[in-house]
């Protein structure tokens, strides 16, 4: 399966073409029907409706369609009747008489009030409906396109931010290949250290021979200082989280929270490694593992 983006955006239309009011002797304007969809990243799948009047009744089976096809993310459906920009509607002989009708009352009691204009009469002429079963046959289908296409750019989003994971972690791998060889060198050095301070300790002669209860406290402290700064364990289940990173990216699906989990647990490796620095290389390799898993932690927000 592919990973999913939470983010995207589809727009979709469909267009009802002018015809001729059956005995009226009018045209009726054509209308077009929009829907888009709007998708930002949430913890939860968060659906938001913006519906027209006359097609609140679908917003149930919108609902359905949606919750099962997308399972994260904050969701805006927005659903608009648009009266083509290219044609006039054309008011009906009864909507005229009944604004004539209506004028005349007013004027009755309001003899002040200004007429009504052609535009009045032509805005007014705009806001006759269709009838809703106009729309029901096209409303769902459209909602379909709608969806399909925001898969399919959640899916592009998504293989977007897998590559970039993905390439992450491989300079995280690499890091912690540059770590491996430096903590047996750095406990060898430490040794060298703890010898050379105890026999200028003990003030012996070039050449002397070290007592052997001051070697072993030597010794000793340069074993406790090894097993201090040993970050082994740290390196060992760093690769381990990468490797389930790289499996949950090839396997996709809904991978977002617990990539999310094992960032945080990359996240508190590094750190650790960090605090058993005991040299400046092993610092700075700790320092680049938290850029780019903090790069990776704003990546993974968006994944579904």
């Amino acid at each position: 399966m592919p990973v999913y983006s939470m983010t995207g955006y589809a727009s979709v239309q469909h267009g009802a073409p002018a015809s001729e009011a059956e005995g009226t002797g009018r045209h009726a304007a054509a209308r077009r029907l929009g829907l888009e969809i709007r998708a930002v990243n949430s913890r939860f799948l968060d659906l938001a409706f913006r519906l027209p009047d006359e097609l609140r009744q679908f917003e149930p089976a919108l609902r359905e369609r949606l919750t099962a096809r997308l399972k994260r993310g904050k969701i805006e459906l927005r659903v608009a009747l648009e009266q083509d920009s290219g044609t006039l509607p054309e008011p009906s002989v009864r909507l005229l008489q009944r604004l004539n009708s209506l004028q005349d009352t007013v004027r009755a009691w309001l003899p002040s009030a200004a007429p009504l204009s052609v535009a009045d009469a032509l805005r007014l002429g705009a806001s006759e409906q269709a009838p809703e079963g106009d729309w029901a046959e096209a409303l769902l289908p459209l909602a379909d396109r709608a969806i399909a296409a925001l898969l399919s750019a959640r899916q592009r989003e998504g293989e977007r931010l897998a590559s970039m994971l993905q390439d992450r972690v491989a300079q995280l791998r690499a890091l912690a290949r540059q770590a491996t060889p430096l903590v047996p060198q750095l406990v060898e050095q430490q040794r060298q250290r703890f010898m050379e301070r105890w026999r200028e300790a003990m003030a012996l002669a070039e050449g002397a021979t070290l007592p052997e209860a001051a070697q072993d406290r030597a010794l000793s402290e340069a074993t406790a200082f090894a097993i201090r700064i040993d970050v082994a364990e740290e390196i060992t289940r760093l690769d381990s989280h990468l490797d389930e990173i790289d499996r949950l990216l090839a396997k996709g699906g809904e991978a977002g929270k617990r990539l999310d989990f094992l960032i945080q647990e990359l996240h508190r490796e590094a750190n650790t490694l960090g605090s058993k620095s005991a040299a400046l290389e092993l610092t700075r390799i700790s320092v680049d593992m938290k850029v780019l898993i903090e790069q990776m932690r704003e990546q993974v927000q968006n994944i579904e």
